[in-house]
């Protein structure tokens, strides 16, 4: 029995490893554009083209400060400058990097409890707000955070002439108590995706 139980243990971290791997593979490629005609980034507000659409993208991060985790790597980007942020639609992608600020939420509520909000505490906030401008119909969307190993995708459709908001919130891996309450210092476990504010996934 002890036998059996050893073998599936290896099987299952075997499988863990496999899909960690391809998930490295995933990010690698969907950070690279395979066309450059898909979408362009826009600042004005001016009449656009007849069928396109002009798309708000939203999205953002809390992370620890530098140095919070005494063994991450001296590379890693968690509460430095330049945090990147991937969009990749129908194989055109684009890196947003962005600065974040220092954020100190209070850890304890009004009544002197831990707080449940997942952003209390100190860390640092990066937050995208982008525009960019495509073609109305249908399109895939893979949203990816290099920095923590994180991809989501979802097809969307937008309506030619519309205004649409295109939105990332994330939720966050729980604290190790019996409470189970979230927290940034845990790391992004998901990120929704919402359009136009209805929930995508």
């Amino acid at each position: 029995m002890k036998r059996i139980n050893a073998y599936v243990s290896v099987v299952l971290l075997l499988m863990v490893l496999a899909g960690c791997g391809a998930t490295v593979k995933m990010i690698a490629a969907k950070s690279q554009s395979e066309r450059a005609d898909v979408f362009t980034e826009v600042t004005d507000t001016g009449a656009k083209p007849q069928g396109y659409v002009d798309l708000a993208v939203k999205a953002n991060i809390k992370t620890h400060v530098e140095g919070y985790h005494n063994d991450e790597s001296g590379k890693s980007l968690h509460g430095k400058p330049g945090y990147p942020f991937v969009l990749n639609i129908d194989g055109q992608a684009v890196v947003w990097k962005v600065d974040g600020q220092k954020d100190v939420d209070p850890a304890y509520d009004e009544q002197g409890y831990t707080s449940r909000d997942p952003e209390a505490g100190t860390g640092v906030s990066y937050i995208l707000e982008k525009k960019i401008r495509l073609r109305g119909g249908a399109h895939k969307v893979y949203f990816v955070l290099p920095e923590d190993d994180y991809i989501v995708d979802a097809d969307i459709t937008l309506r030619s002439g519309e205004q649409a908001v295109l939105e990332f919130k994330p939720l966050y891996w729980h604290k190790h108590t019996p409470y189970h309450i979230p927290t940034f210092l845990k790391g992004v476990r998901k990120y929704e995706i919402y359009l136009n504010g209805v929930k995508m996934n």
